[in-house]
């Protein structure tokens, strides 16, 4: 008796690659990618990837995770080589990083890679960044201002500087995430936010907001007498189409460069358009910080539980009050603050408001590893990590300044 030929079953489509120096260093993400893909997915070492991109084997390919850990560092140059042949294939990427500094990771983020997922892998989160990258839309390219909005010059919007009295202290993190909860906070209503960067040297709220930096800032700030404001509009760039910002210019250059009378008639003009204009402060005190001071409708100062932070508090109030200016403007803000727990810890900040003669009025709690990678992926904290506990503090900070501003305006309509 003849039997008939074996059944010839297909492999499958393989949609997906893992593609770095041993995928054996990364056995959760081969567990990861077997529940899954099955038998989908591919590995590929990072010599070999760039070549099999090219290849028609690759054509049924959907996305691609990069694994990367310290040691890989030194390969930047080939990793962002291979994130560009994906791109150019139209295939998405999902970086796998462990122990990989913030400023590798934000650029291989800004070269395209589309998900960032920390190793060892959250459960269930390699799934979710997989679901995201094949469902998402292709994002829209940054617009110089907005169509939508056309300056108007009849508002008279609420001046808030955000001042960190030390380096790495988090202000333009809370800068960054109070304009985009003040311009979301009002479903009802049409609320325009405006976002200045007037760190010129190491302004990083384009990186917080994946922006890029142009020429035309510096032109603009550089010729404010012949500022109008079609001209303020073009130099803004938009976020997710209801933040407006004003980014540090592209080079690096003095603080002292631009005069009172430009940041005047920049905030000015910004004041005129928006209901609430956010300015991320450089921690160097200038000759155009008290004009901002002054403009200013409250002056947020942000301290940590830190000798750093007393002295520069102790400095700064001195200096305002030697020249008679508004110090009381001036409200502070602890960040990574104790735990409502931490008896110890609230003591200590009890102690630190007593000696240095200063009320601390808000306390944001420390939010973790989070809000950094939330940064380095380029979006604020509500579209990462809405639940953090920092992240709600800064939701209510927002809240709070809105009620007080709908309170004041409505009581100069009476």
């Amino acid at each position: 008796m003849s039997t008939g030929p074996a059944v010839q079953h297909d492999p499958p489509a393989i949609i997906a690659c893992t593609i770095s120096r041993d995928v054996q260093i990364f056995d959760l993400l081969i567990e990861d990618m077997e529940s899954a893909l099955g038998d989908s997915w591919g590995d590929l070492s990072f010599d070999d990837a760039i070549s099999f991109l090219g290849q028609p084997e690759a054509r049924s390919l959907q996305f691609v995770t990069i694994a990367m850990d310290a040691e890989d560092e030194d390969r930047l140059q080939t990793i962002s080589d291979i994130i560009a042949a994906a791109k150019d294939h139209k295939v998405k990427v999902i970086l796998i990083a462990e122990d990989v500094s913030p400023t590798v990771l934000h650029q291989l983020l800004r070269e395209g890679g589309d998900e960032f997922v920390p190793y060892p892998l959250p459960e269930n989160e390699l799934a979710r960044a997989i679901e995201r990258v094949l469902t998402a839309e292709e994002p829209k390219a940054p617009t110089e201002g907005d169509a939508k909005f056309k300056a108007t010059g009849d508002r008279s919007g609420v001046v808030i500087p955000i001042h960190g009295l030390a380096g790495g202290i988090g202000a333009t993190m809370l800068a960054v995430n109070l304009a985009w909860e003040l311009a979301n906070i009002d479903k009802d209503s049409d609320v325009k936010v405006c976002l200045i960067d007037l760190d010129f040297q190491f302004g990083t709220a384009s990186t917080y907001l994946d922006l890029p930096r142009r020429e035309s800032v510096l032109e603009m700030l550089t010729d404010t007498e012949n500022m109008d404001s079609e001209v303020f509009m073009q130099a803004l760039l938009t976020y997710g189409e209801k933040l407006h910002v004003l980014t540090s210019p592209t080079d690096m250059i003095p603080l002292d460069m631009i005069t009172p009378q430009d940041i005047e008639r920049v905030v000015e003009m910004a004041r005129v358009n928006f209901d609430y204009v956010i300015v991320d402060m450089p921690s160097t005190m200038v000759e155009w910080s008290q004009t901002v001071l002054e403009l200013s409708h409250v002056y947020f100062a942000l301290i940590e539980l830190d000798m750093r932070s007393a002295q520069n508090t102790l400095r700064l109030k001195r200096a305002l009050q030697s020249e008679d200016l508004p110090f009381e403007k001036l409200r502070f803000i602890l960040n990574r603050a104790p735990g409502f727990t931490d008896l110890n810890g609230k003591s200590r900040v009890k102690r630190l408001s007593e000696s240095l003669g200063i009320s601390i009025e808000i306390l944001l709690p420390d939010g973790g590893k989070p809000v950094a990678q939330s940064a380095d992926h380029g979006a604020p904290m509500s579209e990462t990590i809405g639940k953090n506990p920092l992240r709600k503090e800064i939701l209510k900070l927002a809240q709070s300044v809105h009620d007080v501003n709908q309170s004041d305006a409505a009581e100069a309509k009476t």
